[in-house]
């Protein structure tokens, strides 16, 4: 794995792989167990993040690592939609370990869709995920539609929150 940005906070991001997939797994099959930024109720099988890794080629998937190699965290960027008027909007997703959040690895994943001539980002946020939204507003996404209770988890109802940034209006 090549380097592609190391931040401050010692950590450094790589090209997320294909072999990458269990390292992503282990991290997002510990946010189905914690709470509600992963929608799912039960842990993903071996072969969930085959698709999503694949499907963020056109776009990026990057690994956040701590200088020993350890992954610590994955970002996505996916087309929005395969039909090429929708070229310059992309959905963001990004999820970290719990004990390495809060330092600046998120913002940084989100850096990246702008020289890559994405003028838009989408988010989806479960509405029982308020960390989620909080992270997201104040990196300037706004709020642009809201699916009402489509979700059900552990018995409790949820929105799904979409939110957008226009990155031609301000910095990533």
């Amino acid at each position: 794995m090549s380097i592609l940005e190391e931040i401050s906070t010692g950590y450094r991001f790589v090209r997320l792989l294909e072999e990458d997939a269990p390292s992503t797994l282990r991290i997002f099959n510990e946010h189905v167990a914690a709470g509600f930024s992963a929608y799912m109720e039960e842990p993903a099988p071996k072969s969930f993040m085959l698709g999503p890794i694949q499907g963020a080629k056109a776009h990026t998937a990057l690994a956040a690592e701590t200088a020993n190699g350890a992954m610590v965290g994955f970002g996505l960027l996916r087309p929005y939609s395969p039909v090429p008027t929708f070229r310059e909007t992309a959905v963001t997703t990004i999820f970290l370990s719990a004990d390495h959040t809060r330092r600046g690895i998120g913002s940084a994943m989100l850096r990246e869709a702008k020289p890559m001539s994405i003028k838009r980002v989408l988010a989806h946020i479960s509405s029982q995920n308020p960390d989620s939204v909080a992270f997201h507003r104040a990196r300037g996404f706004k709020e642009c539609g809201r699916f009402q209770a489509i979700g059900r988890k552990w018995n409790r109802d949820f929105d799904v929150i979409w939110m957008i940034k226009d990155l031609s209006e301000q910095d990533a």
